[in-house]
């Protein structure tokens, strides 16, 4: 038995691109960045951050989401699998290109505020034929005092 799994939860690089084939199935490539937040080791040694970049592959309908959802900058967790590939450059050597393909989404995002300083909703991912689930936040109907205390809460988060 074996497992090919990968979880990322990082800050797209750029823009999607969106391809389109004559078949009418979509593909999207952009990057991702993850970091791992630095530290002061017990001997007094500065750890700095590390940030890793990765190379993102969404398909047919998520492939569409990303080019109305996501841009430069967006929070997302994707989820998915390692893949590599080969070619050859101009000069004849073979080269590698490790991608993650995503199977599954969510966008992370705090929804985005109205000139009245509400939030408003984001609109619904069109439906896919694939089974991949894409998540969105969810309004919440509670009162405006209960939004106002689970806000402070999250302030409180470290990321």
């Amino acid at each position: 038995m074996s497992v090919n799994k990968v979880i990322l939860i990082g800050n797209v690089g750029k823009e999607p691109e969106v391809r389109y084939y004559d078949n009418g199935g979509a593909v999207a490539n952009f990057s991702l960045a993850t970091t791992e937040r630095g530290y002061t080791a017990a001997n007094g040694t500065q750890i700095p951050d590390r940030t890793e970049w990765h190379n993102i592959v969404l398909w047919r309908g998520l492939a569409e989401i990303a080019e109305k959802y996501i841009h430069k900058g967006s929070k997302i967790y994707i989820e998915g699998k390692i893949r590599t590939r080969s070619y050859e450059d101009q000069q004849g050597i073979k080269r590698y290109v490790t991608e993650v393909w995503g199977d599954n989404l969510e966008l992370l995002d705090r929804k985005p505020e109205n000139a009245q300083g509400n939030k408003t909703p984001f609109p619904e991912p069109p439906a896919t034929k694939q089974n991949k689930s894409v998540q969105t936040p969810q309004t919440n109907t509670s009162s405006p005092a209960t939004n106002t205390a689970l806000e402070d809460e999250n302030d409180d988060l470290p990321f």
